[in-house]
């Protein structure tokens, strides 16, 4: 095919795909993220799930979203405002005006404009017929009408060819961005390898939209993104969800365990148990729980019977999961909970990102019960943190909280996929058999943690349980004396573990007038304005947190010498309020947004600007 547009180089572009929940916004998301991985570009994408199982079709409480950002330069965020709309229905446009920017270019499907459809959406006049999208450039395509055209020999009925629509818009877009639409190709044959038909309509549609985009000259530009410059390597595009689930997996290899999962379905952290089935062959053991409770208690069998045991939920979950937490302090075995936040209290905002279970994840258990916590910035920082969990809790024989969120968890990145041998060591401190003078609560001198004793490892028969121990042998113990020492000690085990974490890092003057403190998922849009306003001469600096119980060692220093300390948080100033409680020395300016939202570059650069002043 020809391609008669002019083709014009650009440093980074967003897209947003929309329509209703049905019309497969997400899937066709993800097929350009693999177009885009595949052209060798750096990217970030946000899907954006409707807050409704159900909704009703066509309101725009029913839009599904999809957005990638994607540049030949590195990408932190997943973008602000959309240089590209791809709406299906009027509602589609209603629910995306806040995304939108003068001169956005919006593919919208005119075949879905009707009267029943604008009183939907909410419309009382066609917004593509009024002053309504005056500012943008919008290219009406009759994209339902040409599905049912390509289609139209298939002997398929009208809602069968509908499936496919998506398709013929993801063929427009691959158009303008000058993507080889064969790519798609390995998709539909893996998908559909039992349906050949399907494989064939979904190819058809694909040359369709891309025919349409270049025979109708519908676009006066086409767009180019040079690859960006990354280190080379075994790269893949990886959500979240999937990257901790092969952190984990990494780890159990490495230190040569064996991994269990013991795991209840909950929005948004299924998908970490779902892969993790996917590996039997790798000897992965994965239980799908009759409920919380019993995914946690069914991991810390496991961990009593020598396996990296894990367990994920999010925070409805975690709240279920705090007593067998407790116990998992009580008696001193390695466990991984992954905690992929979402908006709350109680069921709350399922499909919403949050920063908003901290506090549970530091104090949600009765008694003094210290443990780890440690929280993923990105969504293929997922692996490395993942990894690190899985590594402190087994050497330091405690449980490890991992704190993601909706947002890291269903995104996507690329990932360089790293050997497992090139990974930092894990090792067990795994009792032998019949270990000189073994006491099952005898402690290493410098970490403070108790020998994991394997059972049936000979001469190492023990007891263990949920009530206080005896320091040394285990035994029950209810000395009062005794039990406060063992409350200390294992409080003092974990902040031991500062001495076996990197120190924190700062971005920019040690000494800048403003330090931006950021934990979690914020870090990518912090970054990009911190390093923005850098480049302009500001007085500015970055320091994230990844390490948050225990906080690293240089803590102190890094909050020192800086006229002002602002902490950007997704929740109402939770890590803010930690931070004055661990280190009170200092004044603290607080950011918050609690929407299910990822802050804004636009919004934090007139924070910073604003404090700056």
């Amino acid at each position: 095919m020809a391609n008669r547009s002019k083709v014009v180089e650009l440093e980074h572009v967003v897209i947003r795909f929309a329509g209703d929940s049905g019309d497969g916004m997400q899937l066709t998301g993800n097929l350009f993220s693999d177009s885009t991985a595949l052209a060798g570009n750096d990217f970030a994408t946000f899907p954006d799930y409707p807050g409704e199982i159900r909704p009703p079709q066509g309101t725009v409480s029913g839009v599904s979203g999809f957005q990638v950002h994607f540049g030949h330069k590195p990408v932190h965020t997943t973008g602000d405002l959309c240089d590209v709309l791809v709406a299906m229905n009027p509602a589609s446009i209603k629910a995306n005006m806040r995304w939108l920017k003068p001169g956005t270019t919006i593919i919208f499907d005119v075949d879905s404009m009707n009267d029943k459809a604008l009183e939907k959406a909410g419309y009382t006049t066609d917004p593509t017929q009024d002053d309504t999208l005056s500012q943008y450039k919008v290219v009406k395509a009759p994209i339902t009408s040409m599905t049912l055209e390509a289609l139209k020999d298939f002997g398929w009925d009208r809602k069968a060819m509908l499936k496919s629509k998506n398709m013929f818009a993801l063929g427009i877009v691959m158009y303008l961005f000058n993507r080889d639409i064969t790519m798609l190709n390995a998709y539909f044959n893996n998908k559909f390898k039992n349906k050949p038909d399907v494989i064939k309509a979904n190819q058809t549609v694909v040359a369709a939209g891309y025919s349409y985009a270049d025979t109708m000259e519908i676009f006066a530009n086409t767009y180019r993104i040079e690859p960006a410059n990354l280190a080379k390597g075994k790269y893949r595009d990886i959500t979240g969800n999937v990257a901790t689930a092969w952190g984990l997996m990494a780890a159990a290899e490495r230190s040569g365990r064996q991994i269990f999962c013991g795991s209840y379905p909950i929005t948004p952290a299924t998908d970490i148990l779902a892969e993790l089935v996917k590996y039997k062959n790798l000897k992965v053991k994965a239980f799908q729980a009759e409920d919380e409770i019993a995914g946690i208690c069914s991991s810390l069998g496991a961990s009593f019977a020598g396996c990296l045991a894990v367990t994920t939920t999010s925070g409805p979950g975690l709240s279920l999961k705090s007593e067998a937490l407790g116990l998992a302090v009580m008696t001193e075995l390695p466990l991984v909970v992954v905690d992929v936040q979402r908006g709350g209290p109680s069921t709350g905002l399922p499909t919403k990102s949050e920063q908003s279970d901290l506090m549970q994840a530091l104090y949600g258990r009765n008694g003094d019960a210290p443990l780890i916590v440690l929280a993923a910035r990105s969504s293929a920082d997922c692996f490395y943190s993942a990894y690190e969990a899985a590594k402190l809790a087994m050497e330091h024989m405690t449980p490890v909280i991992l704190l993601t969120e909706g947002a890291l968890g269903n995104g996507s990145e690329i990932l360089r996929i790293p050997r497992v041998a090139d990974l930092p060591a894990i090792v067990p401190p795994i009792a032998k058999d019949n270990e000189p003078g073994y006491q099952p609560y005898k402690r290493d001198e410098e970490k403070l943690s108790r020998m994991w004793a394997i059972p049936g490892t000979e001469g190492l028969r023990h007891r263990i349980s949920g009530l206080e121990k005896a320091n040394g042998s285990g035994n029950l113990s209810l000395d009062p004396k005794n039990h406060q020492l063992m409350t200390e000690l294992r409080e003092e085990k974990v902040q031991r573990v500062a001495n076996f974490i990197p120190e924190q890092e700062i971005v920019g003057d040690p000494n800048a007038d403003l330090l931006v403190v950021s934990w979690g998922g914020t870090y990518g849009v912090v970054l990009s304005v911190v390093e923005k306003m850098l480049e302009e001469g500001k007085s500015v600096a970055h320091a994230h947190f990844r390490h948050i119980m225990p906080l690293p060692k240089n803590t102190a220093k890094v909050l020192s010498g800086h006229k002002k300390i602002l902490v950007c948080e997704n929740n109402n100033g939770q890590f803010v309020n930690y931070l004055r409680e661990k280190m009170p020395d200092f004044k603290y300016e607080q950011y918050n947004k609690i929407q299910g939202l990822p802050f804004l570059t636009a919004e934090l650069e007139n924070k910073f600007n604003d404090l700056l002043k």
